[in-house]
């Protein structure tokens, strides 16, 4: 450490003293308080693995330290520095990074898409507001569609059931059925004006 006032080198003497010392070079009032890791002695810096002894395997990204394990995505071997426990498996942060980005891995997924209530909410948006009620015309075919596709897909972090995709999925046949029986109707309804006007 330096003097703040005259930048002179402070003994150790003048470090982590319990008053004020003066200065060996300007003769101020200082005192210096440090963290007492600047008093131990220097340890062995942990390398993160032994070093690669002839006929043994290396890190493929340390090549100088040997290899402890292959990595589960990609089969590449690493050292214990570069290895990443992951529920069981061993990656390497490439992996684990490209696993994150793209979502292949559900351990690092942090949210995830609710189809159950997007479903429920395309079937029942256009029911509760009544001038929209004719979107159910593309709506339940839409949500039966969502209900379907996405039936197994993962739902949330927490642990949910499938009654919201349950619900989508009978309103969604009710629905489609009701404009089916519409349909019907007013081509039945289009037929008999055609007969009457000859």
């Amino acid at each position: 450490m330096k003097c703040s006032a005259c930048q002179t080198a402070l003994p150790a003497a003048n470090l982590d003293h319990p008053g004020f010392s003066p200065c060996p070079g300007c003769g101020a009032a200082l005192r210096a308080l440090v963290f007492p890791a600047l008093f131990r002695n220097a340890v062995d810096i942990v390398t993160g693995g032994e070093p690669v002894l002839a006929g043994e395997s290396a890190c493929f990204y340390h090549p100088e330290k040997r290899a402890v394990v292959p990595c589960a995505g990609c089969g590449r071997f690493l050292c214990a520095l570069c290895e990443v426990d992951l529920s069981g498996g061993h990656y390497c942060p490439n992996c684990i990074e490209t696993g994150r980005s793209k979502g292949r891995m559900e351990q690092l997924v942090a949210r995830r898409r609710l189809y159950d209530n997007l479903a429920l909410a395309l079937v029942l948006v256009p029911l509760i507001v009544l001038p929209v009620f004719w979107m159910t015309v593309v709506t339940a075919p839409m949500a039966l569609y969502y209900a379907i596709r996405h039936w197994n897909a993962p739902s949330s972090l927490l642990p949910r059931t499938r009654v919201r995709l349950w619900i989508a999925v009978v309103l969604a046949v009710v629905l489609i059925a009701f404009w089916g029986v519409v349909a019907v109707w007013m081509l039945s309804q289009t037929r008999n004006a055609v007969v009457v006007t000859s």
